[in-house]
């Protein structure tokens, strides 16, 4: 049996039968789902101008899983790489919640597989294209209306960034 807010990572036993999208999708997982990790949660918020007093006492808990993951079973982890998606605030790096319950529609980012290669994208369907759009000008705009090799993985619903 495994400690609460152990580190250890288990893949989600028959979540993609994609080969790099199944490496990624580690997360912490427990016999119950996804485990619990209450963390402290200051309630007053922090100055990132002039700083204030803080207060000497944790008002509640915060339970990462609990914050990040809303469907348990349809949710994966994914690792950001490269740097086509910026403007939306997405670095090389980062960690991405991705949820495949998410309807995908015009304007969210996606993690979609194209010709079998994974990529983060924002879905634009118009006028009856559909389109995946990098936030950095440096990239091109990929037009998959009509392909038969594209599956969109889920929608991306957070980023974890570190400093």
């Amino acid at each position: 049996m495994r400690q609460a807010c152990s580190a250890t990572e288990e893949m989600h036993a028959g979540r993609s039968a994609h080969p790099a999208l199944h490496r990624a999708q580690g997360a912490v997982w427990g016999e119950d789902g996804p485990a619990r990790c209450p963390l402290p949660l200051f309630l007053n918020p922090v100055a990132a101008g002039f700083p204030s007093p803080a207060d000497d006492y944790v008002e509640r808990s915060l339970d990462l899983n609990e914050y990040l993951v809303h469907n348990a079973a349809a949710t994966f982890f994914v690792r950001a790489q490269g740097d086509s998606m910026q403007g939306a605030g997405i670095h090389d790096g980062d960690l991405l919640v991705v949820d495949r319950a998410i309807q995908p529609v015009h304007g969210r980012v996606v993690i979609a597989a194209v010709h079998g290669e994974l990529t983060v994208k924002r879905l634009w369907m118009r006028e009856g294209r559909t389109v995946l759009r990098p936030e950095n000008p440096a990239y091109p705009v990929l037009d998959v209306s009509g392909l038969d090799d594209v599956e969109l993985w889920g929608v991306v619903t957070s980023v974890i960034h570190r400093l």
